[in-house]
């Protein structure tokens, strides 16, 4: 499947304010938006943890 084949799906976060402005930080760093962030960061566990197939 390639990046454009997939679809996503929207799902409300809550988050405390220090978890918040710690990946508000590191997302800035990254030139990522916050959103791209927490995707990147939820993909690179998933791949670490054998539970998402490397591509």
């Amino acid at each position: 499947m390639t990046k454009k084949d997939k679809t996503t799906k929207n799902f409300a976060l809550r988050l405390d304010p220090e978890t918040m402005e710690a990946i508000e930080k590191w997302a800035a760093d990254e030139f990522r938006s916050v959103n791209g962030q927490i995707q990147w960061m939820l993909d690179q566990q998933l791949r670490k943890s054998g539970r998402l197939k490397s591509e």
